[in-house]
């Protein structure tokens, strides 16, 4: 059970708001990039495949799934990403210095990729590190 970091009163898991003083019961730090309280939990359920494809093929979920604030909300991710990998494939251009640097950017964001999508089919809207702060999509 966890506690309201306002008044110490006791909150149910699944709880938004502190019954007692009306503090958000999960308040966002500026350490913590989970925003996932602030999404509705049957949006979240509804849309994860499309969340986690977002990351592959942005297009489709902005597409398919618009009205979706979670799916919204990885896509601008995945679009972020799409961003930087044609970036990081004009890298390839410059002598030396783009063939050292290319490689070691697109295994960075495959790995960042991985881990969208693993945020995504776990219904969490985290902030991926380095990009997650950048909103392209409102």
């Amino acid at each position: 059970m966890a506690f309201c970091s306002k008044c110490s009163t006791p909150i149910e898991e699944n709880t938004k708001f502190c019954p007692q003083c009306g503090a958000s019961a999960h308040p966002k730090t500026a350490n913590d990039p989970d925003t996932t309280v602030l999404y509705d939990s049957a949006d979240i359920e509804k849309n994860k495949l499309m969340a986690a494809l977002a990351y592959v093929l942005f297009l489709i979920p902005l597409l398919a799934a618009k009205d979706s604030p979670f799916a919204k909300y990885h896509t601008n991710q995945g679009l972020i990403l799409f961003i930087a990998g044609i970036i990081c494939s004009m890298l390839l251009i410059i002598p030396i210095i783009g063939w050292i640097l290319a490689p070691i950017i697109s295994i960075a964001i495959t790995v960042l990729a991985v881990m969208g999508i693993i945020n995504a089919l776990g219904g969490k809207t985290k902030d991926l590190p380095i990009i997650g702060k950048y909103r392209i999509l409102k």
